[in-house]
């Protein structure tokens, strides 16, 4: 296998619809996950901290053992898990939005394109069909 034809065979991997979608949302998701995170961030836990007594929830953390001179403290920054907790929500609720809209939106769709069958040549049609599109029968959908 010579490496032309594996170019050529990554690049009609790459170009297929759904690897660019796919990266498409990737790329949308990066950027919506920046807002949520700016979100949390700048908006939401400035208030929740100040409800709560003027804390800042980044900086919150559990020192284990203080620094020296030439050594960082070792600390758990539960503050900052708390802003990705909150980020993490977010960001889930509305994915579970979108994914519930959409099914919503398809069962809309399959609903409109129920079919029937004609009663002179037994072929499918669309369930709101007035004339078959195979026989040109006329009918009504009292006839079903």
């Amino acid at each position: 296998m010579s490496f032309v034809s594996v170019l050529k065979e990554f690049k009609e991997f790459a170009m297929r619809g759904s690897v660019v979608d796919l990266a498409v949302g990737i790329i949308i998701g990066a950027a919506f996950s920046q807002i949520a995170d700016s979100l949390v961030t700048d908006i939401l836990t400035p208030p929740i901290g100040l409800m709560l007594g003027g804390v800042d929830f980044s900086s919150l953390a559990l020192t284990i053992k203080e620094g020296g001179n030439a050594e960082p403290s070792v600390s758990i920054r539960y503050g900052v898990f708390l802003n990705h907790v909150i980020n993490f929500l977010i960001i889930s609720w509305a994915v579970f939005i979108l994914v519930k809209g959409m099914n919503s939106w398809r069962r809309r769709e399959k609903e409109n394109r129920k079919t029937i069958k004609c009663p002179e040549c037994q072929m499918e049609i669309p369930g709101n069909a007035k004339k078959c599109g195979h026989c040109w029968s006329e009918f009504k959908k009292a006839a079903f």
